[in-house]
């Protein structure tokens, strides 16, 4: 058998050798379990209810308990508005956020991924009620969260709740409204304060394409609407960042190709979804509370996003009047991606780490 010599090692025990190491590393990675739990009659704050709310989660890790049954390591992530928890399963996550030795490190921690009212596995109006579905908002999410924990997993304190986006704006309120069920809140490309400016201007035209798409029906369509989805791109002009969409559409046909790709590539969303995830802003203010914050809170942003403007200053704002607060801005460069800079936590992993670092069992 001929064989290439390669650093001192033939080309296949090279090969063997790295098969070897893919091997052990993929052996390391924590494993998702899954399971859903169901919150009887759960009322929603417009009075609103579901006689069966069914919320899905992912978990990683083992609860540790002390010696009263207390489950003490337990750590809450919470996604974004188009996402689910199992966002936070990608490469990256497992690898910078979860492995041996990162800042939530599947083996110390057990980390607790739900998908929100309206997504993933979780109840939502393309389970059958469509428009008949009642119109919840981040507060609802955030009390169907606490739920998850408490009455299904019968975990009642939390070492951390980290969001991202939608989620960050969720922990802002987690904060607020449950101020001593956590060590520490950490809040990622997320502001305290109501969506507005920019911010909502993008969103609404989201919302009317969808309402003023013929097919739509007032949400009881028969065949998913189409028409609408030509906005779709909106949201990665919005979330990416100006230096890679250049080098990913270099050109007028490149960019038009892109265009039409995030289109297509749409087909499969559910309009009345969608809507109710844009809509659900609506009760979103944490800004007359936060006073309420009794444990440490780290907020991260990104100068180059453009959800969460970093010139309007209201982050640093916020975290001022927290004790224990603290606000990181990471300037904009080649290793940022905008607001999707929160799916690289090789960017900002480091300030975590240091977060946890401070907290009290940590």
């Amino acid at each position: 058998m001929n064989m290439k010599r390669v650093g001192g090692c033939t080309a296949g025990a090279l090969g063997l050798l790295l098969a070897l190491a893919a091997g052990a590393r993929a052996a390391d990675a924590p494993v998702a379990t899954e399971g859903d739990v169901v919150v009887r009659d759960f009322r929603f704050a417009d009075g609103g209810s579901l006689p069966e709310l069914r919320l899905h989660y992912e978990a990683l890790g083992t609860p540790k308990r002390d010696a009263s049954g207390a489950v003490t390591n337990a750590v809450l992530l919470l996604h974004g508005t188009t996402g689910t928890g199992r966002q936070f399963l990608a490469p990256a996550d497992m690898r910078d956020m979860f492995g041996p030795g990162k800042p939530i490190d599947a083996s110390r921690f057990y980390v607790i991924l739900p998908d929100g009212i309206g997504a993933g596995g979780s109840s939502k109006p393309s389970d059958g009620l469509k428009a008949r579905f009642p119109h919840y908002g981040y507060g609802d999410q955030v009390e169907a969260q606490r739920r998850l924990v408490e009455e299904g997993l019968g975990v009642h304190h939390l070492a951390l709740v980290l969001g991202t986006s939608m989620g960050g704006m969720q922990a802002w309120l987690w904060a607020e409204r449950h101020p001593d069920m956590m060590d520490g809140t950490v809040t990622v490309a997320a502001t305290p304060a109501p969506v507005a400016g920019r911010n909502m201007m993008w969103r609404d035209m989201v919302i009317d394409a969808i309402r003023s798409d013929p097919d739509f029906r007032g949400g009881d369509y028969l065949a998913e609407p189409q028409r609408w989805r030509a906005v779709l791109p909106l949201f990665t002009i919005m979330t990416g960042d100006a230096r890679h969409l250049q080098a990913e559409a270099p050109t007028r046909e490149a960019a038009t190709a892109l265009d039409a790709r995030l289109v297509q590539g749409g087909t499969a969303i559910d309009a009345d979804d969608y809507l109710y995830s844009y809509d659900s802003s609506r009760d979103y203010d944490p800004s007359g509370q936060i006073d309420r914050i009794e444990r440490p809170l780290l907020a991260i942003n990104f100068a180059d996003d453009l959800l969460n403007p970093a010139e309007l200053g209201l982050t640093e704002a916020a975290t001022a009047r927290v004790k224990g607060g603290s606000a990181v801005l990471f300037p904009a460069g080649p290793g940022t991606y905008g607001h999707q800079t929160l799916g690289h936590p090789e960017v900002w992993g480091q300030v975590l780490a240091a977060f946890m670092a401070r907290l009290p069992q940590h």
